[in-house]
């Protein structure tokens, strides 16, 4: 009996497989008969499409593939129709002509909850509430004078980076794991900036826990996942991927419902003083909102608040290592940058001194080594995938509705076309006059995006990210661990959410001599 129960179960996913192939042949067949020609692209298996020609760095082999079938190309991956844009002339077409057309998001299975999107500012389709969370984000969380609000904040968490550096530094002479406190630092800067807590704090468990559930949450949402290739097997969750995934988005909502409780009960008591003086974070933000109660939510819930706070952790944390990860191994790689950057940060800023925001302006190359790091190692390769909202025409190309648009930057980056020795790490490139910068309007250079959805958190990388790296140059001086050589270091990259080194990077900070003397210079 068990035999034939198996056989039958066997024969039944043999007959599913074969009338789905069929199904999707005759789809793919009716969209080029009735709506024209898509884009040009490779030909394609039954069943699993062009997955086994992306291999397992996808944004590389897309470029192999680009440079045959062309800038803007079609490709399955499983049943998912995908467009991949490969250039900075089909990038400027996109999101100059057909920017809300393609505003869309492709949701990966990992990214659906047990409550739909409802509060994403990420994985929310375009429309009334993502613009609405879009606004509030800007107008009170990255706007010019919030951020000058919170400089303090960011100096503070940079400075604690830089002692636990130097503290374990002292603890011997081998190499710290670079990433990881960079990684460490990011965490506690957005704690700081949603709820004014350091949840990294040895005595806070509750920090600790909500650390690592969203550790946990990052890790597996950068894991390939056959179910969103194959709709077949979604209900099976076969990797059991967005199973684990929810079970520490649950953990880590619990813990953030707390401090949540927590603020409301403050709120509460505290309603009788000044409403400007209350608001010292992104949370009081959020649960001050009051909407019309017509095209906007009269209050934001508490699943909402959930899911904004969440989705800034790790969408702030994991892009931020990555950036500045792999700005500190391209400088150990090529020695003679590291000393242009560190003469620079030296020679303006006193000795014994701190470096702090305001002295940024004056530290162009450190600027220039922001910049060529990003270019050369997008922290998210294809953006966050975008999926066209109802059928276009693109460069006399038909891109049927529900497609999945992925925006190779990386291949953009480094296009010999646009970029001289393009494959050299030369921040020299961004000093010259008329330069590309990354706000979004320059399509050779878009890490962070363009359009509307456009990375909101821009404004604060372009404040964290150089801070963070300067603060390390400047007190330390830096040599590859386990006696390695800078041309022996291995700069290969793996796939994550972000774009992390394949190695992490393990070097030797030596307080730099001409900074003062120890703890006295931080603050």
């Amino acid at each position: 009996m068990e035999y034939e129960a198996a056989t039958g179960l066997v024969l039944s996913i043999i007959l599913l497989c074969f009338a789905w192939v069929m199904m999707t042949k005759h789809r793919r067949r009716r969209l080029e008969d009735r709506q024209g020609k898509l884009p040009p692209g490779p030909r394609w298996w039954p069943v699993v499409g062009n997955i086994f020609q992306l291999g397992w760095a996808p944004h590389e082999s897309f470029v192999k593939l680009a440079r045959k079938h062309g800038p803007i190309m079609t490709l399955w991956l499983g049943s998912m129709s995908t467009v991949v844009i490969s250039s900075s002339e089909v990038a400027r077409v996109m999101f100059k002509n057909h920017d809300v057309v393609l505003a869309g998001r492709k949701i990966y299975e990992s990214m659906k909850g047990n409550y739909g999107n409802e509060g994403s500012l990420i994985t929310a389709q375009y429309g009334p509430h993502w613009r609405l969370l879009r606004r509030l984000c800007t107008t009170e969380f990255f706007v010019t004078n919030r951020l000058e609000a919170t400089r303090a904040v960011r100096g503070r968490c940079i400075d604690g980076m830089v002692q636990f550096i130097e503290d374990a530094s002292a603890n011997g002479t081998e190499g710290v794991d670079v990433g990881r406190f960079i990684f460490l630092m990011s965490f506690n800067l957005i704690g700081n900036l949603m709820f004014s807590k350091d949840l990294l704090d040895p005595k806070s468990e509750r920090g600790a826990k909500f650390f690592y559930h969203a550790g946990k949450v990052m890790e597996l949402a950068g894991k390939p996942n056959v179910a969103d290739f194959m709709p077949i097997l979604r209900w099976m969750d076969p990797q059991g991927i967005r199973r684990k995934t929810q079970f520490h988005v649950e953990r880590a909502f619990e813990i953030a419902g707390g401090f949540i409780g927590e603020r409301m009960e403050n709120m509460e008591n505290m309603e009788n003083e000044n409403s400007e003086e209350k608001r010292k974070d992104y949370l009081d933000v959020l649960l001050e909102f009051r909407g019309d109660g017509v095209e906007e939510p009269s209050r934001f819930s508490p699943r909402t608040i959930n899911v904004v706070v969440f989705e800034m952790f790790t969408a702030g944390t994991d892009t931020t290592t990555s950036t500045l990860e792999w700005a500190m191994a391209e400088l150990l790689h090529n020695p003679e940058t590291l000393k242009k950057v560190q003469a620079e940060l030296r020679s303006t800023i006193i000795p014994g001194k701190r470096l702090e925001e305001k002295d940024i302006e004056s530290l162009p190359y450190l600027k220039a080594v922001i910049k060529e790091t990003l270019r050369i190692h997008p922290p998210l390769p294809f953006l966050v995938p975008h999926m066209s909202m109802d059928s276009c025409k693109m460069l006399g190309y038909y891109i049927p509705k529900d497609t999945q648009i992925l925006v190779n930057v990386w291949a953009i980056g480094r296009d010999p076309t646009t970029w001289d020795e393009p494959l050299v790490f030369k921040p020299e490139r961004f000093l010259e006059p008329n330069t590309v910068d990354f706000k979004g309007h320059h399509f050779e250079f878009i890490p962070f995006g363009s359009g509307r959805r456009i990375c909101p958190a821009m404004p604060l990388a372009a404040r964290v990210l150089p801070l963070a790296l300067g603060s390390l140059l400047h007190r330390f001086d830096w040599v590859l661990a386990d006696g390695l050589k800078p041309e022996e270091m291995d700069m290969t990259e793996r796939m994550g959410i972000a774009l992390r080194k394949a190695v992490p990077l393990k070097a030797i900070p030596m307080p730099y001599k001409g900074h003062g003397v120890g703890k006295k210079s931080m603050h």
